[in-house]
């Protein structure tokens, strides 16, 4: 009578956390953004008129002028700090028929967050 052999497994050998290198960091993924209303110009005026109590008739060109001087930094490609409005900078462009396409990347800070306009505070 022959007796059965006794057969080993090897063991898995213990994780050695000293030479395991670290877990990779989970990177949260772009959210898809859904889009809203669309805002005209005059729904902007409005809406300035509103929060600052000037007149419709005195808001209407400042508005215009505003939105003249923005385009024309776009077109010629400044890069644009609007606290807090945000950081608009010019990624490309691109001339068609009818006009130009430029590709804007806006970075906005938090609120309540450092980086505020410095140029709406009293001087001491």
């Amino acid at each position: 009578m022959t007796t059965p052999k006794k057969t080993t497994t090897p063991k898995p050998a213990a994780p050695d956390t000293a030479a395991a290198p670290a877990a990779p960091a989970v990177v949260e993924a772009p959210r898809p953004v859904i889009l809203g209303p669309v805002m005209r110009k005059k729904e902007l005026i409005d809406t300035v008129v509103e929060r600052s109590g000037v007149k419709k008739r005195d808001a209407k060109p400042v508005v215009d002028a505003m939105l003249a001087v923005l385009g024309e930094a776009l077109s010629d490609s400044r890069e644009l700090n609007l606290l807090p409005f945000g950081k608009l900078k010019v990624i490309n462009e691109k001339e068609l028929k009818n006009g130009k396409m430029i590709r804007v990347k806006v970075r906005q800070v938090a609120q309540g967050q450092g980086g505020g306009d410095t140029a709406d505070q009293p001087d001491d």
